[in-house]
């Protein structure tokens, strides 16, 4: 039983790396609207404790948003391959 297990878990594990082949660009960051009378798209994300801001228009704003959108499904992708890997691991006997 655990054999047939381990089978279905390592193919599911081989079909989530093929997943995060087709995801395409991504960036870690938000897209937020700026101004009280002209608002405006911005991109803005931490790194090393500080906030970085660019402004975007509304053209980059739409690949912003796709490329926030792939950094959150490659989240989601690495998160059950997570769960996949901690139930391998959980499989194998120990010395």
């Amino acid at each position: 039983m655990a054999k047939r297990k381990n089978n279905e878990l390592t193919s599911e594990m081989l079909r989530l790396r093929e997943e995060i082949t087709t995801i395409g660009p991504m960036m870690r960051g938000s897209v937020t609207v700026m101004g009280e009378k002209n608002k405006q798209p911005y991109f803005s994300v931490g790194i090393k404790g500080k906030t970085k801001v660019i402004y975007l228009g509304d053209k980059r704003a739409e690949i912003a948003r796709e490329y926030t959108a792939n950094y959150k499904r490659f989240l989601d992708v690495v998160e059950k391959m997570t769960i996949i890997n901690m139930d391998l691991l959980k499989s194998m006997k120990t010395k």
